[in-house]
This record gives structure tokens, sequence and C-alpha cells, in this order.
């Protein structure tokens, strides 16, 4: 099958398609090309699927990615498992002390109630198309485009998504392809058209890029 071909009838990414991506992409844009010869192809970061890693990426809106693990991580403390039962024993001192902000404590606590109530149904995105996955996201409060974008990244593994609001991803385009200044996110999005289908692997590479600029990893 054609990597174009399968770019579109993927609906997980896996290291396989991945490599695949990285060729074609490299064969298409001289800069990914330089990236993917000098870095080598990404990690295949991902995150399991569910409540734990919604929280997370709620945590990571407008902050650093080391403040919102902190955070995770004594949430990992205060509990004996990062569940939406567990995490509604949590009141709002407790919660501020562990770091998260009052709003964003209110966003996971309506998260966990709907999924207990059942009106969330994170299981049931696997089966959904990236444009109805990301209607049903964006329908929780606190879930906006860029988190609902970012779970169907790494939680959902989808080929072909492009996170519009990412500060790294425009940083990084223009550092690599030499900019006086990043990107608009509009303007950024507009060029990751030409990336398609694999919008999340140019992600990746260019995510790569910027972290290995600065010495850091992406856990």
């Amino acid at each position: 099958m054609a990597a174009q071909s399968l770019g579109r009838a993927l609906n997980r990414i896996d290291k396989a398609s991945l490599g695949i991506a990285a060729e074609e992409l490299s064969a298409a844009d001289q800069r990914l090309a330089m990236l993917l010869s000098r870095n080598g192809v990404p990690p295949l970061w991902s995150r399991p699927g569910g409540f734990p890693t919604l929280v997370k990426i709620i945590l990571e809106q407008q902050v650093s990615l080391a403040s919102a693990a902190k955070a995770f991580q004594n949430l990992e403390g205060a509990l004996r498992q990062v569940s939406p039962a567990e995490f509604l024993t949590l009141d709002d001192s407790e919660l501020r002390q562990i770091g998260f902000s009052r709003q964003k404590a209110s966003y996971c606590r309506g998260l966990a109630s709907g999924v207990l109530t059942g009106s969330i149904d994170l299981e049931g995105l696997e089966g959904l198309s990236d444009e109805v996955a990301r209607e049903h996201l964006t329908a929780i409060r606190g879930v906006g485009p860029w988190t609902a974008d970012v779970y169907l990244l790494f939680a959902l593994l989808r080929p072909d998504v492009w996170p519009t609001g990412d500060r790294a991803l425009v940083v990084s385009i223009g550092e690599q392809y030499g900019l006086t200044e990043p990107p608009d996110y509009e303007t950024a999005r507009t060029m990751a058209h030409k990336w398609r289908p694999w919008r999340s692997v140019a992600a990746r590479i260019l995510w790569h890029a910027y972290l290995l600029r600065r010495g850091r990893s992406l856990d």
C-alpha cells in the first residue's frame, strides 16, 4: 500500500508506520529530511487513553511541562490511583496544594463526574473518526481544541492531527525554517497542510528537534 493511502487508512500510528511516515515526509520536505538525518526518527511518544491522561493534559494547559508533571506526580502521591472516584475525594484546598488552579480543579471535577455518570465516554473515542472524537472531547468543559488534539496525538495515536496552539511547535518551525520569529498559530496550521496525511509525525519531528536543541526530553 502506498504511503499516502496507508496514512489515510490507519487509525493509529505504530513503530512501523512511524518509519514509513518519516520516509515520506523526508522525501516531501527538505527541512524535515535534514532533521531526520540529524536527529533520527522521533520516539513514538504515547500515553494510555482514559481519565488520568486527560487530567494530565488539562494540567499542561498554558504552563510548562515540568510544572504540569510535578502537579500530576503530586496527584499520584495523594491518591491510591488516579481515577474519577478517587479524584472526587479531594477538596479545593488539597487540589490547590497539589498544584491545581481553581479553574483546572473545576474542569477535572466535571470530567470525573461525567466519566462516573457515563455522560463522558473516553473509551468510546477509539472507534470514532478524528473529527467526531474531537467534537466529543471539546464538548467537555475545559477541553479546548489544543487539549483535544494532544489527546488524539498521544492517547489515540492518530496519524494526521496538528495541535494548533502549541507554542513549542511554532517556535520549532521558526527555528528550523530560518524565520525571524515563530509563525502565528494559523500560519503554522496552514503550513502543516503539506505534511498530510502525517501531520502527527511532522509534529513529533519538530517537537523532537525543539527538545534536543534545549537538552530536554518528553516523558
